[in-house]
């Protein structure tokens, strides 16, 4: 009975996190009348099965494939991220855009830079770089797809890569962590840190609430991270704690 009443549970927390895209410890504790020890554990397993993303007081919805598409859906933090971005990019940079609901948003920004070459595992930013007017070269990784990702991974693309040489990788993150790096429930973390490993410089684009996430797996390491990109709203301490690790960091000014 109580394996029985934990799983509707946790279906009816989902359900409720569909219809609101955010839930708070605090008031599932109350809706389901148990404690918030027993709340939190519940989370952390729908984390753990990749239902949800944790963050401080309770958990958001995952981001949706179709977010990358439309930049109409694109929150004001992450066009904001984006464009700052977009400034580091020079005329006739190689550059790496990965997968992501923001690190597509810099595409709109990528018509005034001229003889960029661009190679991506994304099928979404390689369709909309070939919608562009003032249109980039474009490369495609190829590889495995993953569907947790939306995005092409495995030994093929790594191999695509390691043909080429770059000058910036631009790359997102599902978490940040002040100590270890930018982090993912994707356990597929290799293509990224080959990324790492062919480009110059590495810039993270990630939105300032990400630092709340809880998340298990490091992605990639402060060492291997040249800048991120993120919002004003970072705490001015962790700023410090990831400046400390030789990361440049840059804040966008959210209107």
């Amino acid at each position: 009975m109580q394996k029985r009443n934990t799983q509707q549970r946790r279906r009816a927390i989902i359900e409720r996190l569909n219809q609101r895209g955010e839930v708070a410890v605090e008031e599932l504790s109350k809706v389901f009348n148990t404690s918030e020890v027993t709340i939190r554990k519940d989370l952390a397993e729908l984390e753990s099965n990749g239902l949800l993303l944790r963050k401080f007081g309770g958990a958001v919805l995952l981001p949706t494939e179709s977010s990358e598409l439309s930049t109409a859906n694109l929150s004001n933090r992450k066009k904001a991220i984006a464009s700052l971005a977009a400034t580091l990019i020079r005329d006739h940079n190689r550059i790496i855009v990965d997968s992501g609901s923001t690190t597509s948003a810099l595409i709109p920004h990528l018509p005034s830079k001229l003889g960029l070459v661009v190679m991506t595992n994304s099928l979404h930013v390689a369709n909309s770089l070939l919608e562009l007017e003032n249109e980039p070269q474009v490369l495609m990784t190829g590889g495995t797809w993953d569907q947790q990702s939306h995005s092409f991974q495995g030994q093929m693309a790594e191999q695509m890569l390691r043909a080429y040489n770059f000058d910036q990788a631009f790359l997102g993150a599902a978490g940040l962590d002040t100590q270890r790096g930018s982090t993912t429930f994707n356990e597929l973390t290799s293509l990224s840190r080959t990324m790492a490993e062919v480009t110059k410089q590495v810039i993270v684009l990630a939105e300032s609430e990400k630092l709340e996430r809880k998340i298990p797996n490091v992605e990639l390491p402060w060492s291997q991270i040249s800048v991120l990109v993120t919002d004003d709203g970072i705490d001015n301490d962790a700023k410090q704690q990831i400046e400390q690790h030789g990361v440049t960091v840059l804040c966008a000014n959210v209107m």
